[in-house]
């Protein structure tokens, strides 16, 4: 059994989760901050990809990434790297797709918090970075890592947009889902249903993990009110 699309797809996943972890904190953080009315214009914008057949989102960044489009043409010109239809390509799409849900968690982690005590940090005389990375990381952990957990979930099991810009080549692009739609159009049943069965096991072990932050979480909340 070759085990490629599965190191493929937890290597594009980690990397994509990585991202999105990075670019949904500082979003989250930031939208926080705003008036309402941008606010509100901000995350209608940043939360589409969550709503929109990824399909489309694979459309989309074709119309960005392929040779043909500008900024696949300029890379490909300038440093003769291609952007789709590698391995790396599942990146660009994973991380567009799982970028809402980490977000949206990270926005609902931030948003709980209560604001008296950045308030009172900052009568204190402590600056925005410190009060950023020694209070509100900390108390809105649960929060992040639930939404870490979510995005890596949805990247590793993304299929229509990840199929859009990188197709299906044996020991190149597959991942697990491409492969078990290929096995499946092949008729091997069999083989289809051994990486369905790997893929079960993954997102149960996600799921689980999902459950033991909420209930951590909670945990933490109810010895900070008593």
């Amino acid at each position: 059994m070759d085990l490629f699309p599965l190191i493929n797809s937890l290597r594009v996943a980690i990397i994509s989760t990585a991202l999105t972890f990075l670019i949904g904190i500082w979003a989250a953080h930031g939208v926080t901050r705003l008036p309402t009315w941008l606010k509100g214009a901000l995350d209608s914008v940043l939360t589409l990809p969550l709503v929109l057949p990824p399909t489309v989102v694979g459309f989309f960044l074709l119309k960005t990434i392929s040779p043909k489009a500008p900024l696949g043409a300029f890379f490909l010109q300038a440093f003769d790297i291609k952007l789709t239809m590698v391995w790396y390509s599942a990146v660009f799409a994973t991380t567009i797709v799982s970028f809402p849900l980490m977000y949206r968690t990270a926005r609902g982690a931030f948003e709980q918090l209560d604001p008296a005590w950045e308030a009172c940090a900052q009568t204190m005389g402590l600056g925005k970075r410190f009060i950023f990375w020694r209070i509100k990381l900390p108390n809105c952990k649960a929060g992040l890592l639930a939404g870490t957990v979510l995005a890596f979930a949805r990247a590793l099991g993304e299929y229509g947009a990840t199929t859009m810009v990188t197709g299906y080549i044996p020991g190149r692009t597959a991942t697990i889902a491409t492969t078990v739609y290929q096995l499946w159009r092949e008729g091997n049943d069999r083989l289809a249903l051994q990486w369905v069965l790997i893929d079960l096991v993954i997102s149960l072990a996600v799921l689980v993990a999902i459950n033991m932050l909420e209930l951590r979480g909670g945990a933490a909340r109810a010895r900070s009110e008593a």
